[in-house]
Order: C-alpha cells, then structure tokens, then sequence
C-alpha cells in the first residue's frame, strides 16, 4: 500500500497547475489527496488523474477582508480538519512559505511535515527547507519539495509539452484573477484586428464582467468560460494562446499552447507560463512591483503604459518562432 500524502495548494488556478507535475510524479509513489479551491476538482480528471482532490476556500486566501474572523466558515473548516485527521496522513507537504498551511499540516495530524518556514512556522514543520534563489520561478519550490521526498522533477528547461495536431486558431483571452493584471481592453481589441488580418482566427474569450464590452466592440461571438471544463474546451480548439498574467495561460501551457503573456504588477521570471516556447512582455517599471495586486497608484500604470505598438511587436517576434512567417500557413 502507498504511504498517504496530504499537498496543499489553495490558492489560485495558475498556482495549481504550476503544481501538476510534482502531483502527477507524486502520484506514482504516494496515495495523494490535494486540498485546492473547487476547480481542482475539474482539473483532475485532465492533468492528474491519480490524485484525490477535496475542495475549500480558504478564508485567508480571499484578496480582501481575509482576517474577518467572525465571517470564517468555521463548520466546515472544523469538518476538513476532522477529516484529514482521520487519513492519518504520513507526509502533508506546502509549497508555500505560509504559515497558516504549516499550523494546518500540523492540526490536520501529518507525521511528516515538510515546508518553507517563515515566521517561526519551522516549529510545526518536521522537514524545515531551504528557500530556492529568491529569483526562482515558482515550479522550483515544487522541485525542491520533490527532491525531499526522492521524486524527480525535471528543470523547467527539460519541460517537454504534450503533442497537439495543428490549426490556425489562436486564443485571446482578456480576463485575469484581479483587475490590475488586465491589459487595456480598446488595446487588445486592436491586437485582435491585426491577428485577423494576418489570416489567423482568433477566439477571444474574457471574464463575465467585460462580456457587454466585448459585444459592444462587435465581437458578438466572445466566449466567456465560467467553469474550468469551459475553458480546457477552448484550450483544445486552439493552437496558439495570448492573454494577461492570469491562470488561463498557465492551462493553457500545460496543455501544450505556446503563450503570449503580457505581464503587468507581477515578475516573469516567478510566473512564467510553464512552456518551451512561451514568450511575454513585461509591463512599465514601478517602484512598488512585485505589488501582488495591491496596485498603489489610481490605474496599473505597469499595464497601461504598455502602447498597441510594443506588444504587437513582441506578438510579431513571437509568432515568428512558432510559425515561420508569422502565419498561420
């Protein structure tokens, strides 16, 4: 019978995915329960068949308000607690240098705790490690945590996608988990227009709230995925993927599209989509970058600062790799 390992990751869409390839190698050599946000649940069955996923929000996940006590969903973080303790898990892992995951590892029982401590968390960790170079890319706390527990993990150089039959489609996705992040909408509406004339399709899909903006610019045909299976169902029609720093382009990598990001208050080198051929432009220097979203100035001057000019131009530069010529043909 395999050991039993408890992975928290409860944070958002991109950072599960960074964590696909630790769960699918961890999966092989330990009976896995995942503990995410609901849309682990859809994302199993395509990129980590073996693993178990149990669903919660974790109140101090959430951007605002996330110390309101008295608003925590106490009931069900009680019942989580009572039943993981009951798995008797013999390692609980973090990929996180949090705090409040290492005290939940330690409540839920985990013989073995392995972590990033921070703040005095080693003393409810049994495995405190090292933290990776402070520049490294998220993946490589992953790594790191695999190494712990003898899996092995190629470097993000080694990363081969998955093979996909060709087709003329890219998808230009809009949206993003928070607003500093997205890329003004007018712009990428002229970025649409110059894709189209260079004979690719594009499918431009966006979040809920800029849908009506979308039909009212004519494109009367935006998608607007609002569950994960939804937006694989994309994915796979498409060939190619453009859009902001969010986790669509982190699936779509995963799936095996070369993306196109345009990164605005968070650094590339930490959240880089997880593909050979990915490329991106990052947004204007600011003092405050990397912000994680609490933008200080009234509008994300990263992002807006960006002209139609300088990304089409780097979207130009991109193409050119992925395609010789820069079209579809």
């Amino acid at each position: 019978m395999k050991p039993r390992l408890l992975v928290l990751e409860l944070w958002g869409l991109g950072d599960l995915v960074i964590a696909s390839r630790f769960l699918q190698a961890a999966s092989e050599r330990f009976e896995v329960t995942l503990v995410s946000k609901p849309f682990g649940r859809e994302l199993q069955p395509r990129l980590w068949p073996g693993v178990r996923v149990l669903s919660l929000v974790a109140p101090w996940t959430a951007f605002r308000g996330k110390y309101r006590f008295w608003l925590w969903p106490w009931r069900e973080l009680i019942r989580i607690t009572r039943q993981l303790r009951r798995a008797r898990f013999e390692v609980g892992v973090s990929a996180r240098w949090d705090p409040r995951d290492h005290l939940w590892l330690r409540l839920v029982g985990a013989r073995e705790r392995v972590g990033f401590p921070r703040l005095g968390s080693h003393r409810w960790l049994t495995r405190p490690l090292a933290l990776p170079d402070p520049e490294a890319h998220r993946y490589e706390y992953w790594r790191c945590l695999a190494r712990a527990l003898n899996l092995e993990l190629p470097s993000r150089e080694q990363l081969s996608p998955p093979p996909r039959p060709r087709s003329r489609t890219i998808l230009v996705h809009t949206g993003a988990g928070q607003p500093v992040r997205v890329w003004p909408l007018d712009r990428y509406k002229e970025l649409v227009g110059r894709l189209r004339a260079r004979g690719w399709q594009v499918r431009v899909a966006c979040d809920p709230p800029q849908t009506a903006w979308w039909q009212q610019a004519g494109e009367r045909d935006v998608a607007t995925p609002q569950t994960v299976t939804a937006l694989l169902e994309l994915i796979e029609a498409a060939d190619l993927f453009i859009g902001n720093d969010s986790g669509p382009g982190h699936l779509a990598a995963i799936c095996g599209l070369p993306t196109f990001t345009i990164f605005g208050p968070q650094l590339p080198e930490w959240f880089a989509p997880l593909h050979p051929a990915a490329q991106w432009i990052e947004g204007r220097p600011c003092p405050f970058k990397p912000c994680f979203d609490y933008c200080r100035w009234p509008r994300p001057v990263c992002l807006e600062g960006l002209s139609v000019e300088e990304v089409w131009a780097a979207v130009e530069r991109f193409l050119q790799d992925v395609r010789p010529g820069g079209t579809p043909e």
